[in-house]
């Protein structure tokens, strides 16, 4: 079976993203004090130990929309240009990423191996297909709030890393409204000034 693994930064009233995503600032107000912990060169070694856990290969990936950009409704260009994702050339995904959208679109090819694909079937259809791709290498559900939390819903989340930033968002993303049950024992927790890491497996 394959291990399916979600890791998600979150502020202590529980969003993964701020209100207002866009262009200028993607991960809505205040959600970039969320991933302070990870920007640019980790000085902790808890968020050495977290950024492993966040850049292990996976063999597929399932995202949101709104994560791949904040392009809404049907693909408009943005800036004059088609939206190919907010991370240049190279993505760091180096695998196929299945998409959630309404609106269909040809998959978008990325330098390192990075193939962006568009589902228009829902949560079931994307997760399905990332299976088939990782042939047996991992899915990762890359997030934001919505996708992760369908993948609870939907039981396949084999272990769940939240990165805990000691930060109040007010509004945004919130990742369990609406998931009754949790369902996870944590085996192993690390600790920062920026973020209480929580890796969590789920209960057998």
């Amino acid at each position: 079976m394959t291990d399916t693994t979600c890791h998600l930064s979150l502020s202590l009233d529980g969003y993964v993203a701020g209100p207002d995503q866009s262009l200028a600032d993607p991960l809505g107000r205040g959600g970039v004090e969320l991933h302070r912990w990870h920007l640019g060169e980790p000085d902790h070694d808890a968020d050495r130990t977290a950024v492993g856990w966040l850049m292990r290969p996976r063999g597929a990936y399932v995202m949101g929309r709104n994560m791949f950009g904040p392009v809404r409704g049907g693909w408009t260009p943005v800036d004059g240009a088609d939206w190919t994702g907010w991370w240049g050339e190279e993505p760091p995904y180096h695998a196929p990423v299945f998409v959630l959208t309404h609106h269909p679109r040809e998959p978008v090819e990325k330098a390192g191996g990075t193939t962006f694909h568009f589902v228009t079937h829902g949560f079931d259809a994307a997760y399905a297909a990332a299976v088939e791709a990782a042939d047996g290498r991992g899915v990762d559900i890359a997030g934001g709030a919505s996708t992760a939390r369908q993948a609870l819903l939907a039981g396949v989340v084999d272990e769940l890393t939240l990165d805990i930033a000691p930060v109040l968002l007010g509004g945004g993303e919130r990742l369990f409204d609406g998931v009754e049950t949790f369902g996870f024992t944590p085996v192993e927790v690390v600790t920062s000034p920026r973020s209480t890491h929580v890796r969590y497996r789920r209960e057998a």
